[in-house]
């Protein structure tokens, strides 16, 4: 047995509609990180497609020696988030997209050591879109400043009790949900760790274009105090 393990202080939730083998891809890097064993694993997953729920089925059997994997109904981001933050007995929890790559092990390990309410870190991506993540990077940093943290719902790493303190996922939100919740932490208390490793997939640059993705970004910030703004998809799931 791992003595170091962080099963006793992390939760991880994934939520998750019909990402087929790039869920167990995320899951198989996931069994990569340092003193992961016997860490729980929550899926909130709508999958509606047979692939998703054999791919997902064949990541509890086959890494059931390292993870507690469990599946449980999820929805929209908010909502799957939530249901999944509902079952966190752990101090932390982290919320973790489908389609990130931790390929780095020392990653979790690493923003654990910061002690932070919310901790997040940079991600990488498909080579003709690095420069988008770099530029977010700048807006992620002046955000913060301006005393609204920016935290992606791709790796948010959360102290359970701070992230109940500002009242958890709104499940009726269907839009920047993570910038929702992530500008309600105090900018003392929130952290990016500047480490390198955690990569994402280019898909919503693909389907929504660089341009879509940086004006909704700046309205977003806009009406960060418009709590019906976030209640809108604004054909971001179209």
């Amino acid at each position: 047995m791992n003595t170091r393990s962080l099963s006793k202080r992390l939760t991880i939730v994934i939520p998750s509609k019909n990402e087929g083998i790039i869920l167990y891809n995320c899951i198989q890097y996931l069994t990569r990180q340092n003193h992961i064993d016997g860490v729980r694993v929550i899926i909130a997953d709508i999958s509606d497609d047979n692939n998703s729920i054999i791919w997902i089925k064949k990541a509890q059997t086959e890494f059931k020696h390292l993870l507690k994997i469990t599946v449980i109904k999820g929805g929209y981001p908010a909502e799957a988030r939530l249901n999944g933050s509902m079952l966190v007995i752990t101090p932390y929890m982290l919320f973790l997209d489908a389609d990130i790559l931790l390929t780095n092990p020392k990653i979790i390990e690493e923003c654990l050591f910061h002690w932070k309410d919310l901790t997040t870190v940079p991600f990488s991506t498909d080579k003709p879109y690095r420069w988008v993540f770099r530029m977010f990077d700048m807006f992620q940093w002046l955000s913060s400043v301006l005393g609204t943290p920016f935290a992606v719902g791709g790796f948010q790493l959360w102290k359970t009790g701070a992230y109940w303190s500002v009242g958890g996922y709104n499940p009726q939100e269907r839009f920047a949900e993570d910038y929702s919740i992530s500008q309600k932490v105090n900018p003392k208390n929130f952290k990016v760790v500047n480490i390198e490793g955690a990569y994402t997939s280019s898909r919503r640059f693909k389907s929504k274009g660089v341009l879509w993705m940086f004006k909704i970004m700046i309205k977003s910030y806009i009406n960060r105090k418009n709590p019906e703004f976030f209640k809108h998809h604004h054909n971001y799931w179209n």
